[in-house]
């Protein structure tokens, strides 16, 4: 995707990415529309629950978002070209097909992710806390957790990889500006919601669990929106 103006491509994938960050973005209706969950203390998955009267709409939009993030990632790594070097035999962009590929593995885990919801809400039910911590709730609850922290890694790897190689080799210059900033911030916030995961499991109350998650997930979506508008305005 190396043109003198943004390719086909390029701005299939910008769109694509932008649609993504949207859908991904879905959980933020929450704060218009009564779901009975407290933001500060539930995780962001919970409002795709089951039993949850929403829970349709959000198992929707998350859907949604791993499928556009997919379909982005694969058109980019259909398009992206090679890079010649100073020999004049081409060679691939090694960081940029990593990242491409991580954020497919983020959009496919995410898409799976929806289709295996939780059942209830843990963290503002102290029944369904119970019946999970004594194995009684569906086996979804356990392949979700996976799905999640597949996701999860996947867009991190992507977001490293993908800013990375925007200082490296000197494109997307949006992305090259803010990546590491936002990657600062995203790690910042996985250790958060991981240490208030791990808090809560033990009964040590749930540390803002919601406020970490959501900001995590947020910081991936502002993410996406930077990529996109990175690869819309890419030049040679």
């Amino acid at each position: 995707m190396s043109t003198s103006r943004p390719g086909s491509a390029a701005r299939v994938t910008a769109v694509l990415l932008v649609l993504g960050a949207l859908a991904y973005t879905a959980w933020a209706l929450e704060a218009v529309v009564r779901t009975g969950l407290d933001p500060v203390r539930t995780y962001v998955s919970e409002l795709a629950a089951t039993d949850q009267p929403l829970g349709g709409l959000f198992r929707a939009t998350d859907l949604t978002a791993g499928l556009l993030v997919l379909a982005a990632a694969t058109t980019a790594l259909l398009a992206t070209r090679r890079q010649p070097t100073d020999s004049g035999r081409p060679r691939p962009r090694r960081l940029v097909l990593v990242g491409w590929f991580a954020l497919a593995l983020f959009g496919a885990a995410t898409a799976v992710d929806s289709r295996l919801p939780l059942s209830c809400a843990p963290t503002a039910d102290p029944a369904c806390a119970a019946r999970e911590a004594s194995g009684l709730v569906p086996g979804t609850h356990t392949a979700h957790a996976a799905s999640s922290g597949l996701a999860m890694a996947g867009a991190l790897a992507a977001m490293i990889a993908l800013t990375l190689a925007a200082r490296r080799y000197r494109i997307w210059r949006p992305l090259s500006r803010t990546g590491a900033v936002l990657v600062a911030l995203e790690l910042a916030a996985t250790v958060w919601t991981l240490t208030a995961v791990a808090a809560f499991e033990t009964g040590g109350g749930t540390w803002a669990l919601g406020v970490g998650q959501r900001l995590q997930v947020l910081l991936v979506a502002l993410w996406l929106a930077v990529l996109a508008v990175s690869v819309a305005r890419e030049r040679p």
